[in-house]
Parts: C-alpha cells; structure tokens; sequence
C-alpha cells in the first residue's frame, strides 16, 4: 500500500464539519451558467508597487462567513488572477454564439465579436455503453488520461483544439501576441496571457453544446469534466476554475503557474518552474516585471486560491514528484491551503491529490488509476465512490 499524507483532524474541524453536515445536500455539484459571480463588480487593484507584502500564502476565505459568501469571493479572487496574472477572460453575450453539429459527431462553434468570426471544431466520441445524454471529459490539447479509466463507461471523449484559439506552441513556428485568433475578436486584449484566451475558448464549447441541447448533442451538460497534463494540466486548471459548468476538473502534472504556488516555488532549493522561470506566452508580461524575485511576495493571490475557485465544484490534483521541475513541493502546501474552501464549507470529500513518482511525465500509472476512477466515477456518472480522503504522497520526499 502507497504511504499517505495524514492530517489530524482537530476537534474544532470535527464541530465544523457537523454543523455544515445538514448543509452538504445543498451545495452544488455544477451550475448551468459560466460564472455565477458576474453581477460582482471588479474591485479596486491596486498599482504593484503599492501591494502589501504577503510571505505567507493569502487567505482564501477572507471575509466568507457562509456560502452565501463564497460568490464575491470567488469573484474577486478570479479578477485578481486575471488582472495580475492572465490577462482578461472576456464574456460573451448568447447572441455572439451559434453552434451546430456537422455530421454525428462534429461539434462547430462560430463566436462573432464586432464584425469578427472564429470558428470552434472538436469531434465527440461517443461510448458504446449506456444510453445518452452522457457524460462528457473534454481533453485540453489532448486527453492525457488513460483510456482505460473510460472504457465500458458512459462517458463521451472530446479534445479542445487550444490553436484554434491562441496557436502558440512551445515547438515550431507560432504566431506572437496580437497575432492570435483569439486577437481579430479582441484586438484590445493584445497583451493576454494564453491561459486566459484557452480558458475563454473552452468555455465557448460549453455554450455550443448548452446552445444545442441534449437531444441534438447526446451531452449531459450537468456532468462536464475537463483534464490535461503539463502545461495543459494549467490549461485545465484555469479552464474548470473559471468555468462553473464544469463539474469535476483533474489538473495532471501542472507545474509551476498551475497548482504551485508561487510564493513555494520562489523559496525552493531545486531549479522548479516559478514566477521567474516560466512560460511568458502563457501569462501577461507584466506579471514577470511586476513580481519576480522577491516581489512575489507582492502578489495579492497564489495559485491555491486558483485552486479554491472550482470549490463547491469537484477537483483532483495529480503530480509527480520525479520531475522537479514541476514543483510539486510547492503544489503540496498550495493543495493544502485551497482544501481548506472545501473543509469549510464540510464537503472536503470533493477536493484531493495524488502525488507519486516512480513513472514518466504524464504517464499516469495504474498506482494512481483507483483515486482518478473514484472521481470520475462519481462527479462524472453520480455513482458511488470512495472520495473521502484522497490526500496522497509518494516519493516527495525527495525534493524536501
């Protein structure tokens, strides 16, 4: 048996969670619309260099008495992430959308901003058990995720071609900032980070199959799961956190700029994806001129309250600590820090990570399949399955 990270739960924790047990029924699993905070102002951002210091990872519940709370929280955590970190995620009126099936199994969405059309293409494989609507998990880029987890389930299998959006890519020739197609609609958000442009083209497929209805797509649009791994692991990452239609997110290795915190990563000994060693195509520039170094310790958020944003929602953190690069000693704390949403609101079983080496970079191997099953099988197909206390670690010890 793998050895487990084990928490004390503490007799304050054990009165928490009874008192929001009667609640639990009523915190829910998914939502129909994209953001439920969007009737939330953006709040005051302050110039970098008048941000406070910060050492210790920012608290996500700042100012949550209740659920009823959470809403302008979440709201402000994402304006926060978007203003210093990503770049905005722009909202789409319905009527800029329209959506069709090409063929059985083609999904096409045409979003038109101010006179400007980019079209959305991804093809659904539908499982051959079961009875629509089903399921669906959406692969970013790819479905990394073993195929094994979907067979002889009712689940269908779409990837979201992210190029189609922000054809940048880390190998070969791509296109700079302003150059993107994401950039004809927007030519205003020029200096985006890719996150929030994928994070945007995602959610544009939502609405083509919400648009369409089950009976066109053979989609339950109540159980949405979106999953990648590496640098598509972040992509996921954003796309669940700022997506309320989706029910259950599983970020696969995601690395620094995912899961970590970079407050972590900025303190490791190792040579790890932080602040100032990342991608900047995927972030603004502004984020690395601001906050590198030191600086980080300026930033009003971290990555855990990334994390926090798909709470109620369900997510699984999965990382492998043979690759150092991915800074998953810093994913570690950052997980703990977010799980902390969930604990408050008594649905803690809805929240987890798996951490074990010993395999290659998004080689997901069968030690980690039952944990993945467990969440797929329940947040995906509302069956019973064993989520209580995913909070595994193996072989980070290594790092630290």
């Amino acid at each position: 048996m793998r050895p487990m990270k084990k928490t004390f739960i503490t007799p304050l924790f054990l009165f928490c969670a009874f008192t929001m047990q009667a609640q639990n029924h009523e915190m829910p699993l998914v939502y129909n619309i994209e953001n439920t905070g969007s009737q939330y102002a953006k709040p005051v951002m302050l110039a970098p260099d008048q941000l406070p210091i910060i050492r210790e990872l920012p608290d996500p519940l700042e100012g949550v008495a209740g659920f009823a709370d959470w809403a302008k929280r979440r709201s402000d955590i994402g304006h926060m992430i978007q203003h210093y970190g990503i770049g905005t995620k722009p909202a789409v009126e319905p009527g800029q959308v329209v959506a069709r099936m090409d063929g059985d199994t083609a999904l096409v969405v045409d979003v038109t901003v101010k006179g400007q059309t980019l079209t959305l293409r991804s093809t659904i494989r539908y499982p051959k058990v079961g009875q629509p609507p089903y399921a669906l998990m959406v692969g970013t880029s790819m479905m990394s995720l073993p195929r094994q987890l979907f067979e002889n389930r009712p689940i269908a299998i779409m990837t979201f071609h992210e190029k189609q959006v922000n054809d940048y890519g880390q190998w070969g020739p791509h296109h700079e900032r302003g150059e993107h197609p994401f950039d004809r609609l927007y030519p205003d958000l020029k200096n985006n980070g890719a996150y929030s442009e994928w994070a945007w083209g995602l959610s544009r497929l939502l609405d083509g199959l919400q648009q369409l209805g089950p009976d066109v797509t053979k989609i339950d649009m109540q159980h949405i799961g979106v999953t990648g791994c590496s640098y598509a692991g972040k992509m996921a990452l954003y796309c669940g956190a700022f997506d309320e239609r989706v029910a259950l997110t599983i970020a696969q290795e995601p690395g620094g700029g995912g899961a970590a915190a970079w407050r972590k990563s900025h303190e490791s000994k190792e040579n790890v994806e932080d602040i100032d060693k990342t991608d900047y195509h995927w972030f603004k520039e502004s984020q690395r001129e601001h906050f590198r170094g030191d600086s980080v310790y300026r930033l009003p958020y971290d990555q855990h309250e990334l994390c926090a944003m798909v709470c109620p929602r369900a997510l699984l953190l999965i990382g492998n600590p043979d690759y150092v690069w991915l800074s998953d000693a810093a994913m570690l704390p950052s997980a703990e820090a977010a799980r902390k949403v969930w604990e408050h609101f008594g649905i803690a079983d809805r929240m987890g990570w798996s951490i074990v080496g010993g395999h290659g970079h998004c080689q997901l191997p069968e030690s980690q399949w039952p944990e993945t099953q467990a969440f797929i099988d329940r947040f995906l197909l509302g069956r019973e399955a064993n989520t209580d206390d995913v909070r595994i670690v193996a072989g980070l010890e290594k790092q630290e």
